[in-house]
C-alpha cells in the first residue's frame, strides 16, 4: 500500500459564495426557523463616495487661502412655499431616529449637538419628546405611515414636517420596535400595549399615490398655517420618479436615503438586498429636479452612509443642497465604542459590529429604553461629542471647497470630480480619472 504521509497537502479553499457568514446564517436559520433581524445599514461592499476624488485647483482654477479667505456653509431649506424656511449654519442635519429605538437621553444629546452647530435634528417614528423639543433649536417632525404619537399640536411645535414614504435600509417596508423596548413611556406615546412587538405599516393608510399625497401636503400646510417647510423622504428605489412625483405633489424639500442608510430594526434580507446605493441615487434625484427646472428651488437632502466632510462635499458637488446623518451621529455619541468591548463580548459581538439595537441591551445607553442602561449616557457630554464631530466635518468640507476655489460650499459642482472606477463613473456620471470618458455618454 502506497504511503502518502509525506506528500504535499492542498491548502483548504473556502467558497466565495458560501463564506463563513453565509454558512453561519444557514445554520442559524435551520436551527431556529426565524429570519434574522438587526439594526444598522448594509454591510456589503458597494460603490461609495470614496470612489470619487476632487480634482483641486492649480493653474486653470485658483484655490482659496484657508486662513484669509472665507468659505461659507449656510443653507436654507424650504424656500418653495413655506413662510418660515429653515436657515441652517451648516449643510449637515441629523436624520430621523425615534424615541423608543433610541433612549430619551440619546434624543436629547442629538438635539444639543445639532443646536450647538446651528443645524436641525429630526424626531422619527413615535412622536416628539419634550427633551428633544427643548434641546433642538430646529426640529423636523416626521409624519410616518404608523402615525404613532402624531398630533396636530406637535406638528405646530415643529419647525418643519417630513412626510416619510420610504427609508433607504428598507424601501417598501415598515419599521419594527420589539416588545422588550416598549417601555411604559414608549407605550403611552404610541398608544400601544407595553411589551408587545410593534410593526409599522409599509405605506400611509390614507393615500395611495402622488395625487393623494398632494392633498395630504396641502392639509399639513393648512394645519400649520403654511409656515412649516414640508419634506418628502423616499428610500432609494426609483429616485428619479420618486423625486419627480414628490415635486409634483408640492414638496419644499426632497430627502433621498440610499441603501447604506441605517434602521433601528428590520430583516437583514431587506437591508442587504433592497434599494440602490446613495451614489447613483443622488445623481438620479438631481436629474429629475433639473428636468423639472426645480433644482435649487426644491432642495435636495441626501442621506445613507455619510461619514465625513469629504462625503458631504461630494454629495454637494453632485447637486445636493444638504446631507443627513444617522449612524455616524450615533457613533459620535458613543455607540460601538471599544471601551465597552467586554460588555459587547458578553452580548456575543464586538465593538464595531454591534447591531442588535432591537434587543434594547445597548451598553452605551443609546439604543435602549432600559432605565439603568439609559443612565449611562450623559446627554450633555454626548451632545458635546456630536458637536465636535459636526465641527470637524464642516472644517473638512470647507477645506475641500477652498481647494477647488469655492467661496461657498454650495458652489461645488460635478466638474470638480473624477471617478476612480468604471462603476462609480457610470453611477455618478463623472469622468473616469485621467480621461474624459463618462460611461453611457461617449
Amino acid at each position: 500500500m502506497a504511503d502518502y504521509s509525506d506528500s504535499p497537502r492542498t491548502v483548504p479553499r473556502k467558497s466565495a459564495t458560501f463564506d463563513d457568514y453565509t454558512l453561519s446564517e444557514i445554520r442559524r436559520a435551520a436551527a431556529t426557523g426565524i429570519y434574522d433581524i438587526r439594526g444598522g445599514g448594509t454591510k456589503r461592499h458597494l460603490p461609495t463616495f470614496d470612489d470619487l476624488v476632487f480634482l483641486g485647483a492649480s493653474m486653470s482654477r485658483y484655490p482659496l487661502e484657508g486662513y484669509r479667505e472665507r468659505c461659507d456653509t449656510d443653507v436654507v431649506l424650504g424656500t418653495r412655499f413655506a413662510k418660515k424656511p429653515l436657515h441652517l449654519k451648516i449643510p449637515i442635519t441629523i436624520a430621523g431616529m425615534s424615541f423608543g429605538s433610541l433612549s430619551a437621553n440619546a434624543k436629547e444629546a442629538l438635539g444639543r449637538g445639532a443646536s450647538a452647530m446651528g443645524t436641525s435634528t429630526t424626531t422619527g417614528d413615535g412622536g416628539m419628546t419634550d427633551e428633544e423639543r427643548e434641546h433642538s433649536s430646529l426640529l423636523v417632525y416626521q409624519y410616518l405611515p404608523s402615525r404613532y404619537g402624531m398630533n396636530p399640536d406637535d406638528l405646530r411645535r415643529a419647525d418643519a414636517i417630513e412626510v416619510v414614504v420610504g427609508q433607504g435600509a428598507k424601501p417598501g417596508g415598515g419599521g419594527m420596535l420589539l416588545g422588550q423596548k416598549i417601555s411604559p413611556r414608549v407605550a403611552h406615546m404610541r398608544t400601544l400595549p407595553e411589551g408587545v412587538d410593534q410593526r409599522s405599516a409599509c405605506r400611509h393608510p390614507d393615500w395611495t399615490g402622488p395625487d393623494d399625497l398632494e392633498i395630504k401636503i396641502h392639509e399639513l400646510r393648512e394645519i400649520t398655517d403654511w409656515e412649516k417647510p414640508i419634506y418628502v423622504k423616499v428610500g432609494a428605489a426609483r429616485p428619479y420618479y420618486d423625486t419627480a412625483l414628490a415635486v409634483k405633489s408640492g414638496a419644499d424639500v426632497v430627502v433621498v436615503d440610499g441603501m447604506q442608510g441605517g434602521t433601528a430594526a428590520t430583516q437583514e434580507v431587506f437591508i442587504e438586498h433592497v434599494g440602490i446605493p446613495t451614489l447613483p441615487a443622488v445623481r438620479e434625484a438631481v436629474r429629475a429636479l433639473r428636468e423639472l427646472d426645480m433644482h435649487r428651488t426644491v432642495q435636495l437632502v441626501v442621506s445613507g452612509g455619510i461619514r465625513s466632510g469629504a462625503d458631504v462635499a461630494k454629495a454637494l458637488a453632485m447637486g445636493a443642497d444638504a446631507v443627513s446623518i444617522g449612524t455616524a451621529a450615533l457613533v459620535a455619541l458613543g455607540d460601538n465604542d471599544p471601551a465597552l468591548e467586554e460588555e459587547y463580548q458578553k452580548l456575543g459581538t464586538t465593538a464595531g459590529c454591534y447591531d442588535d439595537w432591537h434587543e434594547g441591551l445597548d451598553p452605551a445607553g443609546i439604543t435602549t429604553t432600559e432605565p439603568e442602561l439609559e443612565k449611562r449616557l450623559d446627554p450633555v457630554k454626548a451632545g458635546r461629542r456630536l458637536r465636535n464631530y459636526l465641527s470637524v466635518m464642516t472644517m473638512e468640507l470647507q477645506t475641500l471647497a477652498r481647494a477647488n476655489g469655492k467661496s461657498h460650499v454650495k458652489n461645488l459642482e460635478p466638474e470638480d470630480l473624477a471617478a476612480l472606477t468604471v462603476e462609480a463613473a457610470a453611477m455618478a456620471q463623472v469622468p473616469l480619472a485621467g480621461t474624459n470618458w463618462v460611461p453611457g455618454q461617449n
